[in-house]
């Protein structure tokens, strides 16, 4: 099972971001440190389920010595998330949703490090997890 690098950093006044310097574009983000580290193994699963999907190599891991290498990475702290060796399935579906609340989802998501279906898959799972 690969393990790659994550980077997880916040603002002040934000949540935990996590970004993987060897997947341009995969973030994830949690309130947490707890959260952002979860997050991460699903982010990573889905990006690479993608990329497969697409017919897109998946990279290896990069190097410590290499991604820190890298002075913006430097403020930040690594962690190694694993590659689970079969990411579910992504399933794309069609659902109505009045315009003002689909406005809002995207503004939440977005300002939260998510994309629009990651937030609400997130927000499904919380529902049905209480």
């Amino acid at each position: 099972m690969a393990e790659y690098i994550a980077l997880i950093h916040r603002d002040v006044g934000s949540d935990f971001g996590v970004s993987f310097p060897d997947f341009p574009g995969c973030v994830t983000a949690g309130a947490t440190l707890e959260e952002a580290r979860a997050m991460a193994a699903e982010a990573l699963a889905l990006h690479v389920e993608g990329m497969v999907a697409d017919g897109e190599p998946v990279p290896g891991p990069g190097s410590m010595d290499e991604i820190m290498a890298e002075r913006e990475n430097r403020d930040a702290v690594a962690f190694l998330v694993p590659l689970l060796a079969k990411a579910p399935r992504t399933v794309r579906v069609n659902i109505t949703l009045p315009e003002d609340v689909l406005a809002e989802i995207d503004i939440y998501a977005e300002s939260h490090g998510y994309t629009r279906s990651g937030f609400i898959a997130r927000a499904t799972k919380e529902v049905m997890a209480s």
